[in-house]
């Protein structure tokens, strides 16, 4: 056992720094083999995802040669990868780091159980999350349904320093052979939206460990007050990187309180964002259908519309609405949107357009490069009012008001939106660029007219409302 190789089981931890399961692995003293393995819960991504999964895993294979280590990929069912790979390498140990959507769960549950039986040493470490869901409970136990007696209750909880990076794995003394990532073609469904996409995106642990020290000299102290306006540079970023684990949230969370201790007066606020990421998978692990299933039951009664015509247009940010176009066409552009323009574009299709909450879900799930199975699930529902800690359904976001409190100037309309500009900016264009061909999307075309007014929709969603109150009465 003292020689036998310890497989480093990677997923979403592509880091070298504050990583328990590596250090772990390396405090064994024994040879380390890190290895991803593309199973069917790569295969079930979204395009966006997928692609941004293969970036992701691309600079990380860099930063392990780097200190003299590789990264070995292997394709198909978990167990049965890391079983072959044991054989091949005499492996004693399997780590990884935990995930706790539902899928994940059985997975890794089912892989510890065979592997034990088998007389590996199979173990699980924390790092994806602050707080194992498991950890946080009620004064009556049970988990917390509503945020902000989460918040409350994790506030001032004791979070360890986040660990050194590794700058050494010790090497096995032969490799196992392993794919070649451009084979896998994971970003094959994005097609020529890749190249533009690209451009926005910031892969990579440098990449997120320069935008945190960004974010925190220069944007820290406005964020509370200026992170709802979507043309303002306000906010961090790191969404996308902490989807990958290309930074872990220790080191945010302890950034953000050495800027609260310096009084920066949006430190706190930026930590409750972080904490609302906590909340939403603190759900996710109680709840695994938070993703499939109205949150409160009585809503299943909701004369939710189908897909439709109109929900299509909502997808090709041609609704006719400047600010709910705009924030479709910059999921386009750069795989990711501002956060009070996806409350104002969810709102629009769940309340305006009396479409299930699920469909944007699904949209979101393939068009997001910082997708994330908690923070989707609960967001949707959130802004329908199904959802725990829902927003009141008779808060319908109107996009034109919105527009006049937090894009007053049009900047984000302009940045995003080309048609009826003489010189358009080349983020507006971008969009007919990534746009797929059988669109036929053209910034020479005319505008769209508004497909629903908005008093009249207002009106529809909210009578839709008060029938299911009257309903359950």
């Amino acid at each position: 056992m003292n020689e036998r190789p310890v497989i480093l089981w990677l997923r979403r931890d592509l880091r070298l720094h504050d990583h328990p399961a590596m250090q772990a692995a390396v405090r064994t003293g024994r040879p380390v083999i890190p290895v991803f393995i593309c199973d069917e819960t790569v295969e079930g991504l979204g395009a966006a995802p997928k692609w941004r999964l293969g970036q992701a895993l691309e600079a990380f294979s860099a930063s392990l040669n780097a200190i003299g280590s590789r990264l070995v990929l292997r394709k198909g069912a978990a167990l049965e990868v890391l079983r072959a790979l044991i054989a091949e390498t005499g492996a004693g140990s399997v780590f990884w780091s935990r995930y706790y959507d539902g899928p994940a769960r059985d997975r890794d549950s089912t892989v510890k159980a065979a592997l034990k039986a088998e007389g590996v040493e199979a173990e699980s470490f924390a790092g994806f999350l602050l707080f194992e869901p498991w950890t946080v409970e009620t004064r009556q136990g049970g988990p917390y349904r509503v945020y902000t007696p989460f918040w409350r209750a994790v506030r001032d909880v004791p979070v360890a320093a986040p660990e050194a990076a590794v700058t050494a794995l010790p090497a096995p003394d032969c490799w196992p052979e392993g794919d070649n990532l451009a084979a896998w073609r994971l970003g094959a469904a994005m097609h020529r939206g890749a190249d533009v996409v690209a451009r926005y995106a910031r892969v990579g642990e440098a990449a997120a460990l320069d935008r945190l020290q960004q974010f925190c000299e220069d944007k820290i102290e406005a964020y509370a007050e200026a992170r709802d306006f979507p043309a303002r540079a306000a906010t961090s970023g790191l969404s996308e990187n902490l989807t990958y684990g290309e930074i872990s949230p220790r080191l945010i969370w302890h950034a953000g309180w050495r800027s609260v201790h310096e009084g920066a007066r949006g430190a706190e606020h930026f930590l409750k964002e972080l904490v609302w990421r906590e909340f939403a998978w603190h759900l996710l692990y109680h709840f695994p259908d938070l993703g499939q299933a109205n949150w409160r039951a009585e809503w299943d009664g909701f004369p939710w519309r189908g897909d439709s015509a109109d929900a299509e247009s909502w997808r090709r940010g041609m609704t006719g609405e400047p600010l709910v176009d705009a924030a479709m066409r910059e999921l386009y552009i750069t795989g990711t949107m501002h956060n009070r323009a996806r409350m104002i574009a969810a709102s629009y299709l769940t309340k305006h357009l009396l479409t299930d909450w699920r469909i944007g879900r699904a949209w979101f799930e393939e068009t997001l490069i910082d997708w994330d199975p908690a923070a989707n699930a609960m967001g949707w529902q959130w802004v329908a009012g199904c959802g725990p800690d829902a927003a009141p359904y008779f808060r319908v976001f109107n996009p034109s008001g919105q527009a006049d409190k937090f894009d007053r100037d049009g900047g984000y309309r302009r940045r995003f939106i080309a048609e009826g500009q003489t010189d358009p900016a080349r983020s507006a264009l971008d969009f007919f660029a990534a746009a797929p061909r059988n669109w036929a999307l053209s910034a020479a075309h005319p505008y769209p007219s508004a497909q629903v007014e908005l008093a009249e929709g207002r009106l529809r969603a909210l009578a839709a409302y008060e029938a299911l109150r009257a309903k359950a009465l």
